[in-house]
């Protein structure tokens, strides 16, 4: 499945795109003021600085198998737990269930073997002026609810302003659209607040389309719906699956609608395969490796270095009925840190944040935990090396932060960005002693092994607050460097429901977080690190960023000209970023780990940028499973 601009907001990973219609290059913005809706060419896909792949009446994406046959089902685990099937809530109230998702579609649904491009889903055309000021969307005359009700412009036009009112991240993300109106009986017209936000018409038509009808209508028991409350009525959608049944908190299945009404197009040929989901919720990871072990789950995506190393060694495995692949991630960056909360004066200066680098010896956490598995994050757009900033600033880059010379650290400039580097005695007693050093400068001293405030005499306090029990041997292995400096640490593991409201009040001193980043950053940028968004509930702004540079630079990566001018944008508020210490950066692995029972099939070729692509392109395999069967 691609990963969308939506998903980077939700979940952290990302493979989303900015558009552009066709090719823009050398187009006059100020020549688009003349045109209207009216003048418009409506076309099939949205692309960002090139052409698309796949002509307007194409037949299927190359990646997928047109005869990959329909049955079976998938088996999969989720982590944590659920209450909630209203995404328009979702990381605001209540645990949303994320396989709900799957009942609905977008305007657009973007292609696996491209960079930033999108084709059309729910809308069969779009079309904007050359300076991306208004998009308009026709929706297809076929589209259909589960009920067999058209989707409509006011099913469009309600899921926008219910996400924008109920939502404080998606108020955020849509500010910039200022208006959506009706212009034709299948057409909606989305109004944008200034013209050169080239990103702008792509992430409208990734909006997520809520039934309008349903959602203003009453439940079995007469109540009218609330779209601004959770809730576990099973919700109306219009995509290829919808709820079978669940057990709230522990499981959910979803079942593909016969009668779906874009089954046969070409962005859904050889796709939406299984007859059924279902998604297993664990909040425990050592149960969800014994269950899958014993078979009651087809597919595991494994995030644990020590488990990929240790934990899969049973008959299973060396019988081949269970496979252990890789899938490449080419999509995708990230930033995983360490993240202190910058709303407390204690984590103010950004020597103290330095300083908790330092302490941090990932060569031997490396060493002894992650069987070397892992290598350090050096950027936050680690794994796109294109947008990475290495070196000192050049050319179009060193310009555009000379814009803000006077609000960066000077090293910006002058010095590539580096972590520190520990894995032997002599290398960590030098790191702490710079730690010490970068304490004594913001303030801090040690008086009888621990560290002071010297203005109060207080001792530096944190707690590192986990919701995964497997993570803490990750902050217990940190504690002790961290305790080394004078500093009191406690480790401390809550439940996920706990966790989710602790996170939600900045109610914390240091977690973990991964950021995921596109290949083509863009509007996204300001929710992950600009002031606006530092004191939202429920944003992406997790260390609680307030920096006028910064702000500065992601405006200028949103209005990036062309290709050139976004990748020097990134390269300049990576390094912003990197230099002002938010976080301490923590670890990436450039592959997907996977797990599974043979039972299933997939095309010869997966698509370049789907990582494993399932199950979405991948079938059941009936003769595989007959032979796992034998065997068992």
């Amino acid at each position: 499945m691609a990963i969308t601009r939506r998903d980077l907001l939700l979940t952290g990973t990302a493979a989303a795109a900015l558009p552009a219609l066709g090719s823009v290059a050398g187009v006059s913005v100020g020549a688009a003021h003349a045109q209207s809706s009216s003048e418009l060419p409506w076309r099939h896909a949205l692309s960002l600085f090139g052409k698309v792949k796949y002509p307007a009446d194409f037949k299927r994406f190359d990646y997928v198998n047109p005869e990959a046959p329909k049955g079976g089902v998938a088996r999969q685990i989720a982590v944590g737990t659920f209450d909630n099937f209203n995404i328009v809530v979702s990381g605001v109230k209540g645990q949303v269930a994320g396989a709900v998702t799957f009942i609905y579609e977008s305007l657009t649904t973007p292609s696996l073997d491209e960079v930033s491009t999108e084709y059309g889903a729910l809308a069969e055309a779009v079309s904007h002026p050359d300076d991306f000021s208004f998009v308009t969307y026709r929706l297809r005359p076929q589209a259909k609810w589960h009920d067999g009700k058209a989707v409509t412009p006011e099913d469009v036009i309600f899921s926008l302003e219910s996400f924008k009112k109920h939502h404080p991240m998606y108020s955020a993300y849509y500010s910039h659209v200022v208006k959506a109106e009706k212009v034709g009986e299948r057409e909606v017209k989305f109004v944008f607040d200034a013209p050169g936000n080239r990103e702008l018409p792509q992430i409208v038509g990734q909006l997520t389309v809520l039934p309008k009808h349903w959602w203003e209508g009453t439940d079995a028991q007469g109540r009218k719906r609330d779209v601004s409350a959770t809730t576990l009525e099973v919700p109306l959608g219009s995509g290829p699956y919808k709820v079978k049944e669940f057990v709230a908190g522990r499981s959910i299945a979803l079942e593909r609608v016969k009668d779906y009404w874009g089954r046969d197009f070409a962005i859904n040929v050889g796709r939406n395969n299984f007859d059924e989901l279902r998604y297993e919720y664990f909040r425990d990871g050592t149960v969800a490796i014994e269950a899958f072990k014993a078979d009651q789950v087809d597919w595991r995506t494994e995030n644990s270095a020590k488990n990929w190393a240790t934990a899969y060694d049973f008959p299973a495995v060396n019988e081949k009925r269970v496979i252990l692949e890789e899938f490449a991630n080419r999509s995708s960056g990230v930033m995983q840190a360490f993240v202190p909360n910058l709303r407390r004066a204690k984590f103010s200066d950004p020597r103290v944040r330095r300083a908790l680098n330092y302490a941090f010896d990932f060569e031997e956490m490396n060493k002894q935990i992650f069987f070397g598995q892992y290598k350090r994050i050096s950027s936050y757009f680690d794994g796109i090396e294109e947008l990475m900033a290495t070196g000192v600033p050049q050319g179009k880059e060193l310009e555009i932060l000379e814009t803000v010379r006077a609000q960066v650290p000077p090293e910006v400039f002058t010095t590539a960005y580096s972590n520190p580097v520990g894995g032997s005695p002599e290398a960590v007693r030098d790191n702490l002693r710079e730690a010490l050093r970068l304490l004594k400068e913001a303030g801090y001293e040690v008086r009888d092994r621990k560290l002071v405030d010297v203005k109060t005499g207080a001792q530096f306090t944190l707690e590192l607050l986990n919701s995964d029990p497997s993570f803490e041997r990750i902050t217990l292995f940190y504690k002790p460097s961290l305790e080394r400096l004078g500093i009191a640490v406690s480790v401390r593991t809550v439940d996920p429901t706990q966790y989710e409201n602790r996170t939600r009040d900045w109610d914390f001193d240091i977690i973990t977080n991964s950021w995921g980043e596109s290949q083509s950053p863009g509007n996204e940028q300001r929710e992950f690190w600009s002031s606006k968004t530092a004191d939202i509930a429920g944003s992406r702004n997790i260390a609680g960023i307030k920096n006028p540079a910064i702000d500065k630079l992601i405006e200028r990566v949103i209005y990036s000209t062309d290709r050139d001018d976004l990748v020097a944008a990134t390269k300049a508020l990576d390094r912003v970023l990197l230099w002002n210490h938010y976080v301490v950066p923590q670890w990436t692995y450039n592959k997907v780990r996977t797990a599974r029972w043979d039972r299933f099939g997939r095309p010869a070729e997966l698509p370049r940028y789907g990582q494993s692509s399932f199950p979405f392109i991948w079938w059941y395999d009936a003769d595989k499973a007959a032979r796992i069967a034998k065997k068992s």
